[in-house]
């Protein structure tokens, strides 16, 4: 099968499968029931499509990486949500309500775990198939922004008909989460390329929900301001998803597939 059929049946075979999800999430007017679920749509998308065309799933990555880039796929979700909901405490646009060391403890531990657990089903879908199949037809910057269009797309109804979403205007939350997750596909990606594995993207994806969306947001208290800041709807990650896309776009050319065809099982421009 070409590679633009192979991911043309890919986003069809997410979209449907998601689409499971999507009743029940809006439904029952929560994405909570479902969210494993819906996260692994787009890994058994991916899982079809190689079925389907008669292929191995080896080329997803699954081989570990060096330590040094599973410490980066977790040390980077970690610093960043340190950085944002530090600034929202100490300028007062949130305040700081701490939680105990035994919920930090349980957070760290199986929280992390299923986190990356849910990760993992997408992450096999968008760099584990869709990044290295793209970058055998495009470049680098053309694969990163057009996964961040469908993987931000993707998302939109549990926006619009769910809770997963905040309290500010809906049109603000779809432009500042759409420029959010196109820059986090520039992070996932080099994670991806980088380590010629899928692992660290799997961290960086659990340690990135765990952290915005669940341990800092739980230790920050509401004002009337806070939530244009905080959390996947917010200016601070935003703002830090774009600074970190431009930096990585800089350095693209280390990235740059080296051939049509190019393999990921091994990071081009690295030892």
């Amino acid at each position: 099968m070409k590679t633009k059929r192979k991911i043309f049946l890919f986003i069809l075979l997410t979209f449907a499968l998601s689409s499971i999800s999507y009743y029940v999430m809006i439904t029952e007017r929560t994405g909570k029931t479902l969210g494993a679920l819906f996260m692994w749509s787009p890994g058994l998308a991916a899982i079809l499509t190689q079925l389907i065309d008669r292929q191995n799933i080896k080329g997803f990555g699954w081989k570990l990486p060096g330590r040094n880039d599973l410490l980066l796929g977790i040390a980077i979700p970690l610093l960043y949500a340190s950085l944002i909901y530090g600034v929202v405490w100490i300028t007062g646009i949130g305040g700081f309500a701490p939680i105990s060391w035994q919920k930090i403890l349980l957070f760290s531990t199986a929280g992390l775990f299923f986190a990356c657990a849910a990760g993992l089903g997408e992450e096999i879908g968008w760099r584990g198939f869709l990044i290295p199949e793209l970058l055998k037809i495009t470049s680098f910057t053309k694969a990163v922004l057009f996964t961040g269009l469908i993987w931000s797309v993707w998302h939109f109804p549990a926006i619009i008909y769910t809770d997963y979403n905040n309290r500010t205007p809906l049109v603000f939350q779809l432009v500042v989460f759409t420029v959010t997750v196109i820059g986090l596909s520039f992070l996932s990606a080099w994670l991806r390329i980088k380590s010629g594995s899928i692992w660290p993207a799997v961290l960086w994806h659990g340690g990135h929900n765990l952290f915005i969306q669940q341990i800092f947001l739980s230790m920050t208290t509401d004002t009337w301001i806070s939530e244009y800041f905080v959390d996947d709807f917010g200016l601070g990650l935003m703002t830090v998803c774009v600074l970190m896309s431009w930096v990585i776009w800089r350095k693209r050319s280390q990235l740059e597939p080296i051939s049509p065809g190019f393999s990921l099982t091994k990071a081009p421009g690295t030892a």
